[in-house]
């Protein structure tokens, strides 16, 4: 398996943990709150999500697609 697979692999957790506490994250009174008021979650969570969700994405293709042209 070559690095940039295992890079892949890692970058894709990462993601998924960050991904999972801004969720959780969102669900906190001071995001209900800021929800409520705002229409929009705090900053930091939506950092988290929008983050996770990136390096996830990224991980992914990058785990799929060698860039040498060897997908196997």
């Amino acid at each position: 398996m070559s690095a940039q697979r295992i890079f892949g692999i890692v970058l894709l957790v990462i993601g998924v943990v960050l991904l999972v506490v801004g969720m959780n994250a969102s669900h906190s009174a001071a995001d209900q709150v800021s929800n409520t008021f705002t229409g929009r979650f705090t900053h930091e969570t939506a950092l988290y999500i929008f983050g996770g969700g990136a390096a996830a994405l990224l991980g992914l293709l990058m785990f799929l697609f060698d860039p040498r042209g060897k997908n196997a």
